[in-house]
């Protein structure tokens, strides 16, 4: 009989350390989905915060674009108006030539 009860102890422990690694077994697979789980969290946080970025960035963009748009608008205008002011300046400055040219000629008379 002792030998029966010690097969019986032994089977019994076997079946303890086998449900021991069983559950540790267990526990490792649930801690490696849980940190699968935050791996994934994490990623996918990151990724919204890089949408949110791009969205951010598109935006900036265009009010950069409509700034460049607005102000080369200005700029085109500004240059227009800087070329009449020219031609009106030569037309001006060749007339003051003229009016000293016939002031010059009746002061020597």
């Amino acid at each position: 009989m002792a030998s029966c009860s010690g097969n019986s102890n032994s089977n019994s422990s076997g079946s303890t350390q086998h449900q021991l690694m069983d559950q540790r077994k267990r526990k490792r697979m649930e801690s490696n989905r849980e940190s699968a789980r935050r791996s994934r969290m994490r990623k996918q946080k990151h990724l919204d915060d890089l949408v949110g970025q791009i969205t951010e960035l598109k935006k900036d963009n265009n009010q950069i674009l409509t700034s460049i748009n607005f102000t080369t608008h200005r700029y085109l205008n500004i240059e227009a108006e800087n070329s009449v002011l020219r031609a009106q300046m030569t037309e001006l400055s060749q007339r003051l030539d003229s009016l000293n040219d016939i002031l010059h000629y009746l002061n020597r008379e």
